[in-house]
């Protein structure tokens, strides 16, 4: 696992570029959604812009500190159909030093994860033939990633779970009850008991994993663009409020849409970005009502430009029973690029971090609509939190951050296999 590096300038999300004989082999299994799987199958309903940048980021601070990493994606399509979709590797890679490997897909009802956790355990056992690997991080726990800790478990690699999404709750923090459900539960249970150390938004999630393991924190990763942009724009805000995401029931754009058609902000703009199964009627709820302008899917630059041009952006996510259950990535995002940020509650937060933020007791529209009336009249979007946001989740102290439960995981594993057993 030694090896020696020199740094040299580079460019892209993450500037710092490191060529050195690899510190360790890491394969990252993932829900990863690269520019070609996005040309060649069907994924705009499940597509998730924060999850890739995310992916990206992690990645990026990983190499950049002197580790080989690949990456795993199971390319989930949309939903059923008769068809398949071959495997192949990404020829427009997000860094040419990190591969990009999809399985192939074959999206049968009652056949799909089955095939998936197949072709995973396949995929990753070729590449570790053809170099070992030291590490595996599995991102949540879809098949092809239950099925990849499994795999690392019997072959004494330790396996680090990225822990996005309480697997224990549906969308709403209730309690799942069905019997397919509860059977799940128990996998990832036995999953959680084998894994070697956790990342996760929350330090709910991190409370579900056994204690005493090396465990890391990390609600959000801040790329150099967004600072950039921070900085390029913070003398030139403009009267915006953003919503970046998913246009689905769970993250409340329904409800913003109906709240700013009932408000009074004058020369106040609502921009949306993204896209999902809820977009063509969102369109339709707002074609008569001035001020409010879809972006659809935008690149990476273009969503960076708005964050940083935004006084105000919001998360009006439904509330969970279970506070603190997850965390969304794009409030790191927006915080780190100088906007005020309105959302509900998400668990407790850093108090230099809680200073941009305005917390709304649930997303109905009328709670929406008073919460930013409120703030625009009382100038509330002047408070925000970028610097403290940058200390804490910026890539010098992510990479740190990461670099520092790797060496303290693999050191345990290192330990426990140099250790002799005793007889009781």
């Amino acid at each position: 696992m030694a090896g020696s590096c020199h740094a040299e300038p580079g460019s892209g999300i993450v500037r710092r570029q490191v060529i050195c004989k690899p510190l360790m082999r890491i394969a990252y299994v993932t829900p990863y959604q690269g520019t070609t799987l996005i040309k060649r199958r069907p994924i705009v309903g499940n597509r998730s812009m924060s999850n890739r940048i995310k992916i990206e980021l992690i990645a990026q601070l990983l190499q950049a500190n002197g580790h080989d990493i690949e990456v795993f994606s199971h390319g989930e399509v949309d939903g059923p159909e008769f068809r398949f979709y071959p495997e192949f590797q990404e020829p427009e890679p997000f860094h040419p030093q990190i591969p990009v490997y999809y399985i192939s897909a074959l999206p049968i009802r009652r056949l799909y994860g089955l095939w998936a956790s197949l072709r995973m355990r396949m995929l990753l056992k070729r590449r570790h033939r053809v170099s070992p690997f030291d590490v595996i991080i599995i991102f949540n726990f879809k098949p092809p990633q239950r099925t990849s800790a499994r795999y690392g478990f019997r072959r004494g690699i330790p396996v680090i779970l990225e822990y996005e999404d309480d697997v224990f709750r549906n969308l709403a923090g209730e309690p799942e009850t069905v019997l397919k459900k509860r059977f799940h539960r128990q996998a990832y249970r036995r999953i959680m008991a084998g894994v070697s150390g956790c990342i996760a938004v929350s330090p709910y999630l991190l409370s579900q994993v056994a204690p005493g393991l090396p465990t890391l924190m990390l609600r959000g990763v801040v790329g150099d663009d967004v600072l950039d942009a921070s900085e390029r724009l913070r003398q030139r805000k403009k009267d915006i409020v953003l919503f970046a995401g998913t246009h689905n029931k769970l993250n409340g754009v329904e409800e913003l849409i109906t709240a700013w058609r009932s408000m009074a902000l004058p020369d106040w703009q609502l921009h949306v970005t993204g896209y999902g199964d809820m977009t063509d009627s969102l369109r339709q709820m707002a074609a008569d009502s001035s001020g409010i302008v879809f972006h659809g899917l935008v690149s990476r630059a273009e969503l960076v430009d708005l964050m940083g041009s935004a006084k105000i952006c919001i998360s009006p996510q439904l509330v969970s029973k279970t506070l603190g259950d997850q965390f969304p990535f794009k409030v790191i995002e927006y915080l780190a690029a100088g906007a005020h940020v309105v959302m509900t509650p998400m668990g407790s937060l850093e108090r230099e971090i809680e200073e941009g933020i305005t917390y709304m007791a649930d997303n109905l529209p009328e709670t929406i609509v008073s919460t930013l009336q409120c703030v625009v009249e009382e100038q509330r979007y002047t408070r925000t939190a970028e610097r403290a946001v940058h200390r804490r989740y910026g890539s010098k102290a992510v990479s740190e951050a990461l670099n520092h439960l790797l060496n303290e995981v693999t050191g345990r594993m290192q330990n426990n296999i140099a250790r002799p057993v005793v007889a009781q």
